[in-house]
């Protein structure tokens, strides 16, 4: 979750650190760090809070030198705080890291033993001390024998002191990429770090070592034994890393979901139904029953799947939270098969129950975002989403790019059941073909559902209520509202009004009705007027045209009359923007939300 990056080369490195930390706040924001190889030796400044921070503290004292590592920090052992920020030196050792080493407290007693004085809260000192207590001259043998010792998740960057020309990297579990320059190379946890300096790097696989240098690369396997790798090249440029004059990313990746989307349809319809995934998926005959398995917003997504996939395809599919799928008892059956779902494809939970999924011998299918991610290599089947890089920490264009994704799955399973005639898979391809369109039109309203949300921007609790697959848009309407607005927000079954949450709806309670559905819109309205009677101020989200008097809501929210089977996707759009500008005029930090971070890769 926090985020890595490292310099070396011919130039001052701490401004290409700051510039790269500025690109990785997305993953924590509560500290930042910077230690700077100089002629005085390892010049560490750290500050907690925002990197602006930093920045203010460093003031006209730029540390100066050529090579150098930097971190911005998601607190997890230790409170946000000056001494429990990154990097971390113990004695020859300057260290940073992303993860958690979950045996800290066990080797910190052990080394304190020994004499050794601890000075900070966090895990990743343990792990600075012991490398120092490893070394004996001899970097490469000091690290290897330092994480033989660790059990947990770690990326980390290091310097000692006495190799000012090197620069030194391992990983496991926590994403590390390695870029390469011209005269100069570096360490990232994400490509957005360094895209203005290179579009080229290394993934690195677990436990391999990399030692760079400025006009080198050299990268080691678990047994210390050289190892070429295949060198990635990133598809999209700097810009789209960046804000473009909009005034948040959030608000840059809602308006960029018309053109994501058709990137990550388009191309996939263009030989029918029976082709799609074709490639990736070229035999599916053996799939009888999914679990999809993912956390937050992707789970919702699979929720949205779940109810199209199983209309349409006859597939049987079971969504599970990863972090409890992980630790249940799973009685997979012949013909399982485990969809993944993950933005960045590093989430912590998601990759844990992909290799449960593995050692039982189940197929697994990754739905990720990020190319040559750990989820993406490791999965048998991955399924990209293109929706390019998101930098806010609530997902909008991801999220719909992963709904697209299920849906195409939908109809390609419904081919090769035959649960669908041909002439009704060609009309699903042509609603799917709809969807940039449905959107793009949509994102025309946006005056409309800001004017709705300042009717709510100073309420503290609100409800969302559906059925059936607006059940599932409640979830995900729910999370993006409470992340960025922090407005106490809860999602429900309508359905399940009546057994336990009416009484707490009274006089002025908001509660947002998503009733874009049809088979279930009567039924949705007379929840609706359940609560209306009690005097909850109601939004309803329905479809243009629908049959719904005016007394039941407070305000409308219309969409597209679009089929069923694309409906979700319009249905989220004014959603996202609802939570985006009601976050705005509470004075929120949208894109950097209290106590989260983008990607979660710790458990």
């Amino acid at each position: 979750m926090c985020g890595i990056v490292g310099y070396i080369g011919d130039k001052n490195s701490t401004e290409i650190l700051i510039d790269g930390l500025k690109k990785l706040e997305y993953r924590g924001y509560d500290s930042a760090g910077v230690a700077v190889f100089g002629a005085d030796g390892v010049n560490v400044v750290k500050a907690k809070g925002r990197i602006k921070n930093l920045e203010d503290k460093i003031g006209e004292n730029v540390p100066q030198g050529v090579c150098g590592i930097g971190h911005t920090r998601w607190a997890t052992h230790g409170a946000p705080s000056d001494v429990n920020s990154h990097p971390h030196r113990s004695g020859k050792v300057t260290l940073v890291h992303n993860g958690i080493i979950e045996n800290y407290s066990e080797l910190r007693e052990e080394m304190r033993a020994e004499g050794r004085v601890f000075v900070s809260e966090t895990d990743t000192e343990v792990a600075a001390q012991l490398i120092d207590k490893c070394y004996a001259g001899d970097p490469i043998a000091a690290i290897y024998d330092a994480v033989a010792q660790i059990r947990g998740s770690y990326a980390f960057g290091i310097l000692f002191d006495d190799q000012p020309d090197v620069l030194y990297a391992i990983r496991k579990d926590s994403p590390l990429i390695v870029g390469i320059g011209e005269g100069e190379n570096y360490i990232a946890s994400d490509i957005p770090a360094i895209l203005s300096r290179t579009n080229q790097y290394y993934l690195l696989e677990e436990n391999e070592l990399a030692i760079i240098r400025a006009d080198s690369i050299e990268i080691l396997d678990c047994e210390k034994a050289p190892i070429q790798k295949e060198v990635f090249k990133a598809t999209w440029d700097v810009s789209a890393a960046e804000k473009g004059g909009y005034d948040h990313f959030m608000l840059k990746e809602i308006n960029e979901q018309p053109k994501v989307l058709a990137d990550t349809i388009l191309p996939r319809l263009k030989d029918g139904a029976a082709h799609i995934f074709a490639e990736e998926m070229p035999d599916i005959s053996k799939i009888k029953r999914l679990h999809v398995v993912a956390c937050g917003s992707a789970l919702h997504a699979g929720m949205v799947g779940r109810h199209m996939i199983e209309k349409i395809a006859k597939v049987p599919v079971m969504t599970e939270v990863a972090s409890e799928f992980r630790y249940s008892s799973l009685l997979f059956e012949e013909g399982d098969a485990v969809v993944l779902i993950s933005q960045s494809g590093e989430t912590a939970d998601t990759l844990a129950a992909l290799r449960i999924a593995k050692k039982r011998g189940i197929p697994t299918i990754a739905i990720v975002n990020v190319v040559g991610s750990t989820i993406a290599r490791e999965a048998d089947i991955v399924l990209y989403t293109w929706a390019g890089p998101e930098i806010a920490v609530a997902t909008t264009k991801a999220y719909t790019c992963q709904v697209a994704v299920m849906l195409l799955m939908a109809l390609r399973f419904a081919s090769e059941r035959g649960t669908a005639s041909a002439e009704e898979l060609a009309h699903y391809a042509d609603l799917l073909r709809q969807i940039p369109d449905v959107v793009a039109g949509q994102l025309t309203h946006m005056e409309e559902y800001e004017a709705i949300s300042q009717h709510y921007k100073d309420c503290e609790d609100l409800f969302f209520i559906g059925r059936g697959y607006d059940a599932a848009l409640c979830w995900e309407a729910s999370i993006k509202l409470k992340e960025i607005s922090y407005i106490h927000s809860e999602a429900y079954a309508a359905g399940e009004l009546k057994h336990g949450t009416i009484s707490l709806i009274e006089p002025g309670m908001p509660v947002v009705a998503i009733a874009s559905g049809d088979r279930l819109f009567e039924k949705t309205v007379s929840n609706v007027k359940e609560v209306k009677a009690r005097g909850a101020k109601v939004v309803l989200l329905c479809k243009e045209g629908a049959n719904v008097d005016s007394t039941v809501y407070d305000d409308l929210i219309a969409i597209p009359a679009v089929d069923e089977f694309i409906r979700p996707i319009a249905a989220i759009v004014p959603l996202q923007i609802f939570a985006y500008y009601t976050a705005v005029a509470r004075g929120c930090d949208v894109d950097k939300p209290r106590n989260l971070a983008k990607s979660v890769t710790v458990e």
